[in-house]
């Protein structure tokens, strides 16, 4: 692969914020894993499948309620089974629009998005908290492919495109915060350093996507077209490429196969996952 993205490039979408104490991350960790919670599969439109959340703090201190939203948020009954993950939220003393538990299985995939168009325009931001990942876990953001080490806080800035993938497993497990900022936030976006495993993707050739487009069409010929669709949709997971590419030939795939509305709901698809104005 090409070398990493300079910081001042990348640390506007991605940052390590925090470094935290490896014994509190071991017992947050555990609490994740075992304690019991309602996983649900939401926003199954971003995803392949594998992608499972419970809330920890939201609107109506339901886990089961995973669908986020401003609000004032507060402490969902898992939560209070939790309590040095309870005890890390508090002290950081953040104004927490929302907590969650995301899960993501093996060989799952989050699709190229953007997040916040839906909800208030006012600022805010997004924590990452990893507590049991794996090398093959990783997420693309401007064409680079980062691995979130645990142990850290780390920002995220989902207003931009990106995706998350999970290759080999075991299962990745975050806890992932979206705070509104204030002075408590502020102190701690301060510490912001550049991510110790970033890597630049390579650039896709003409070519590359020629290949990558006939494969598809032959397994969509086959019957296959769901697979066919998968293929060009891990495309942004190897390479560098422009904006919503692999909708775009996901939707020419559709147009080559004599399926207008699926092309065209392709197209649609790409204009609500990115946020794009229609």
């Amino acid at each position: 692969m090409e070398e990493a993205q300079p910081f001042d490039a990348l640390s506007g979408q991605i940052a390590q914020l925090e470094n935290l104490d490896g014994q509190l991350i071991e017992r947050m960790r555990h609490e994740a894993l075992t304690t019991s919670v309602p996983w649900k599969a939401e926003y199954g439109e971003f995803q392949s499948g594998g992608w499972w959340t419970t809330s920890l703090m939201n609107a109506t201190g339901e886990a089961a309620d995973v669908r986020i939203e401003d609000c004032t948020a507060r402490p969902t009954d898992a939560l209070r089974h939790m309590p040095a993950t309870a005890g890390l939220l508090a002290e950081l003393g953040l104004n927490y629009m929302w907590v969650r538990l995301a899960r993501l299985e093996a060989n799952a995939f989050l699709w190229e998005h953007r997040d916040y168009d839906e909800l208030d325009q006012v600022e805010r931001h997004r924590l990452h908290i990893p507590l049991h990942t794996n090398s093959s876990a990783f997420l693309v953001t401007g064409g680079t492919q980062v691995h979130m080490d645990g142990g850290w806080i780390w920002r995220l800035t989902p207003t931009y495109a990106h995706g998350v993938c999970n290759l080999l497993g075991p299962d990745r497990i975050h806890l992932i915060a979206d705070v509104y900022a204030d002075d408590a936030y502020t102190r701690i976006a301060g510490r912001a350093k550049e991510p110790t495993a970033a890597n630049r993707l390579p650039t896709a050739s003409e070519t590359d996507l020629a290949e990558r487009l006939a494969a598809a069409r032959r397994l969509a010929d086959l019957g296959y077209v769901g697979a066919a669709e998968q293929l060009l949709l891990r495309l942004f997971y190897s390479f560098a490429l422009p904006e919503g590419t692999a909708y775009d030939l996901i939707a020419s795939l559709h147009a080559a196969l004599g399926d207008s509305e699926a092309s065209t709901r392709w197209t649609a698809a790409k204009a609500k996952l990115l946020a794009l104005a229609t």
